[in-house]
């Protein structure tokens, strides 16, 4: 990268600093996924339209836009897709989660942008994905993950399949392997002087993500509906107990040596052996069940404390900033009065911080056009078509 391009820039600000992302406004995943980059350093640029999009919290609050700059361009005006052009011209990857096609009927397509910058990674964030029955149907999270099969697994088998919020779709199956998928290309692009498309779709990532839930089921020790496995709550050392109080502890005490830890802490080693027996398990976790009851999450959580029986107290949002672990490790962090998880992974050379609170709407246009040299940025946008 040229001296231009990391001039202004301090230590400290992550291992994509000098890498420029141009993110056309929407929600969802491509706003995290485009936070991600700038939690890593890169020089985000949000492209927000007039009016915000749909869905929006109040954008003072909106956290995926940390560390990031905003400027306001309307893709509908006659000059509007000159402007992110120019911006696309000077970048090293954009980010839309359009249908299929909005992009290119807006003039900012793939074709667009390299005819521009044949480097540009063009990242792209839907959840059918570009092509396929279903590409340019509507859709959310909770949709997306339960064609893969993976909602289907969450739940109790006498419930409905229990939503997990949008983190299992819109972040892990959509943002991380859109972002997994921009730097490899970005690699490449490096290497190489080309760059392509990533076409980053919720239900391919979501059923990547259950790959070794069907390796086990080719195996036979996988059965195909909820609360009958290992990990999905059909085992009685594996799952979650209502305490005393109303709340929960979590349990994960798989291995043998653990789970005899466990029980001897929870106060009923001679049901131990039911471990190995499936026609005691119901026996077993109405002996857990009942133990659990019989004193308050705190209370266990101290129980738990100092040992290995792999036993968590379920934490509340605004609890969890506060555990002793997550304290000492500033796994949350506080910026502008907003606590927020840290940006993650962590790096010993380049470390990452928030610098920046929420990008407001047009905030940054004048700072981006003198920074990108896109001066047309700056400039009155002509009349819509």
């Amino acid at each position: 990268m040229s001296q231009a391009r990391t001039a202004g820039r301090t230590p400290g600000e992550g291992p994509l600093a000098g890498v420029r992302v141009v993110e056309l406004a929407g929600i969802g995943p491509g706003p995290f996924a485009a936070m991600l980059l700038a939690d890593l350093g890169a020089d985000v640029v949000r492209v927000d339209r007039p009016g915000g999009p749909g869905l929006a919290i109040d954008p003072a609050h909106d956290v995926t836009n940390r560390n990031k700059r905003s400027v306001v361009v309307d893709l509908k005006a006659a000059d509007g897709p000159a402007r992110v052009l120019d911006l696309a011209e000077r970048a090293d990857v954009l980010i839309e989660g359009y249908r299929p096609g909005v992009a290119e009927r807006l003039g900012v397509g793939p074709a667009d942008c390299h005819a521009r910058n044949p480097r540009l990674v063009y990242g792209r964030m839907t959840g059918w994905g570009q092509d396929g029955p279903l590409a340019r149907r509507a859709g959310h999270d909770i949709g997306y993950i339960a064609l893969t099969g993976a909602l289907g697994m969450i739940g109790a088998p006498d419930a409905p399949p229990a939503a997990p919020a949008n983190l299992l779709g819109d972040y892990a199956g959509g943002s991380l392997y859109l972002v997994v998928g921009i730097l490899a290309a970005l690699h490449h692009a490096r290497a190489t002087g080309t760059g392509q498309v990533v076409d980053a779709a919720i239900v391919d990532g979501t059923a990547h993500l259950t790959a070794m839930i069907h390796g086990m089921l080719s195996a036979g020790t996988w059965q195909d509906r909820r609360g009958a496995n290992l990990l999905d709550g059909g085992c009685p050392f594996y799952g979650t107990y209502e305490t005393g109080d109303g709340r929960y502890m979590a349990v994960g005490a798989l291995e043998p040596r653990f789970y005899a830890e466990f029980m001897e802490l929870l106060g009923i080693p001679e049901q131990a052996p039911a471990r190995d027996d499936l026609t005691r398990w119901t026996e077993l976790r109405e002996a857990v069940t009942a133990r659990f009851k019989s004193r308050t999450r705190d209370e266990w959580t101290a129980v738990f404390a100092d040992s290995d029986a792999c036993v968590a107290p379920v934490l509340t949002l605004r609890e969890a900033p506060h555990h002793p672990h997550l304290a000492a490790r500033s796994t949350f962090t506080e910026h502008g009065g907003i606590t927020q998880p840290a940006p993650a992974p962590r790096f010993s050379a380049t470390p990452t911080a928030v610098r920046t609170g929420p990008a407001l709407p047009g905030t940054d246009t004048e700072a981006v056009a003198r920074d990108w040299d896109a001066p047309r940025l700056s400039t009155p946008s002509r009349n819509p078509q």
